[in-house]
């Protein structure tokens, strides 16, 4: 453990101790991501695994300390300079946030990329009981990183880290490497869960987070009323469960964003959507936390919109 001075210091520790092959890790909340910005676009750049953590507070700004979701953007589409990405993983529990850094590890050796494990700040200031049990999630083997500069003693060619490239043709060929490994995440790394989606529902509810567990437990009173709704979680922002949404939107009369934000997660649930549905959205900002109630009274003022929409048609059932 070490207590760097700044984010910025801190940032540029991580991208010096990956070049090293060791296995990094740094957290900080929303500014103090921002200033590690530079230093990640180098990291994905440079093709270094770490792991960030991002306990999202409300901004923009200074903000405040209380929970906030509004760092979606910023997290999936790039926050730094460049085409680069980051596998993006959101938790909705202390439990998972500890098993999604767990495997943040591996994926980062896997995809020698950056990887990081987005909060809400709710997550950083609860406690649960939480298992750490290699039965329950074995550990993989670390594989040895044959490009880490460890020290060049005669017995192979040095090692060279960097993301410079000055002449245009090398540099296109990086970013096309750097395009197929990305799109090798959305293929293979995809993760959500639901509740309700294998059962008829008329409304699909999608959001992250513990702002999906207020939807969860809005879930349980809609259908004690009658109105018929299911819930679908992303817990890989990046790359965004964009197919299952669609299909999960195809058996729907309507779509409804729930966010801790003033509508960010909610273009990428309308462009998987395609119009298949309406697709509406209700968040908070300022640190206010969505409660169940009010999750459950908005499904139920828009319930006359979507009663009036034509059946959807069945289609094959998602997995959840």
């Amino acid at each position: 453990f070490l207590q760097a001075e700044s984010e910025v210091a801190a940032s540029n520790m991580v991208y010096g101790a990956a070049a090293g092959g060791e296995r990094v890790f740094t957290s900080s909340s929303s500014p103090g991501i921002s200033l590690m910005m530079e230093a990640v676009s180098y990291m994905a750049g440079a093709q270094l695994p770490a792991v960030i953590v991002n306990i999202m507070r409300a901004g923009p700004g200074l903000g405040g300390i209380l929970p906030g979701q509004s760092d979606y953007f910023q997290a999936t589409k790039g926050g730094g300079h460049g085409d680069y990405r980051l596998l993006v993983l959101a938790p909705w529990s202390v439990q998972e946030a500890a098993d999604l850094v767990r495997d943040a590890f591996d994926l980062a050796d896997h995809y020698r990329n950056p990887v990081m494990v987005l909060g809400d700040g709710l997550i950083g200031q609860i406690m649960e009981p939480i298992e750490f049990n290699p039965d329950r999630r074995p550990c993989k083997p670390v594989v040895p990183k044959a490009w880490a500069t460890t020290g060049c003693k005669g017995d192979r060619p040095p090692n060279v880290i960097t993301s410079l490239f000055l002449d245009p043709e090398p540099l296109a060929a990086h970013n096309a490497r750097l395009q197929a490994k990305y799109a090798a995440m959305a293929r293979d790394e995809v993760r959500f869960a639901g509740r309700g989606l294998g059962d008829p529902y008329e409304v699909l509810i999608v959001a992250y987070g513990t702002v999906a567990r207020a939807c969860n437990m809005a879930l349980g009173q809609l259908r004690e009323e009658g109105l018929r709704a299911a819930l679908l979680r992303p817990i890989s922002l990046f790359p965004f469960p964009s197919e299952a949404i669609a299909a999960a939107a195809a058996r729907a009369r309507a779509v409804l964003v729930v966010e801790l934000s003033a509508g960010q997660m909610v273009e990428d649930v309308r462009a998987a959507v395609g119009g298949r549905c309406p697709v509406y959205f209700h968040g908070r900002t300022g640190g206010l936390m969505v409660p169940a109630e009010e999750v459950a009274e908005r499904v139920r003022a828009l319930a006359p919109d979507w009663h009036d929409l034509p059946a959807p048609e069945r289609h094959e059932v998602v997995n959840a």
